[in-house]
């Protein structure tokens, strides 16, 4: 009988990750005005579990949160150097060699124009390098993040209440995607192009 240790690997979860779209930069405090001026528009919220989020009181604890979770990102369009949205990753689970990305939000402006793709698929690209599994809450009324991240290949597994920071529970409906299933489906598209 052999003795195998298994190493853990070291990664950050807050990188700077950029694709020719848009640039995810390590959320700061300073951040705070610029994200606020995109997440002050209540359609932004209208499906989300807390739709009360463009409240800037509200905000400001979501805002805490994503500080707290070390890795939150400012999203920013490459063109425009504009801030537009904010994402994370959290949670990450060594032990099931897992991680969560959310807490995703995009101005109405962004909708539409393959934005959120774009980002999640520079997000799974990084990340799958370090982990097997990849996680995702989406509110069990956010029809239009299910459908999205549906299209990337993710699938629903569960349903559980979450506790967002500083808010009340929520039932979230709870996605996944393999490292396996993202590379069979990214090399399937590619040869289809």
């Amino acid at each position: 009988m052999y003795n195998i240790k298994k190493t853990l690997m070291t990664f950050s979860i807050q990188p700077t990750l950029a694709n020719d779209r848009v640039i995810l930069c390590p959320l700061q405090e300073k951040d705070f005005e610029a994200l606020y001026a995109v997440a002050s528009d209540p359609k932004i919220w209208e499906q989300h579990p807390n739709k009360n989020r463009w409240q800037r009181d509200v905000f400001r604890t979501f805002f805490d949160g994503a500080m707290q979770s070390k890795g939150a990102f400012k999203i920013v369009d490459k063109t425009t150097g504009e801030s537009i949205g904010s994402t994370r990753f959290y949670d990450y689970d060594a032990q099931e060699n897992s991680i969560l990305i959310g807490y995703t939000f995009y101005a109405v402006q962004c909708w539409g124009k393959g934005i959120n793709h774009a980002v999640k698929a520079m997000m799974l690209d990084y990340i799958f390098q370090f982990v097997e599994s990849v996680f995702f809450h989406i509110g069990a009324e956010n029809i239009r993040s299910q459908i999205a991240i549906s299209r990337l290949g993710a699938v629903k597994v569960g349903e559980q209440e979450v506790t967002y920071f500083g808010e009340q529970p929520k039932w979230n409906f709870v996605y996944c995607i393999t490292r396996q299933d993202w590379h069979i489906k990214n090399s399937s598209s590619n040869e289809k192009t």
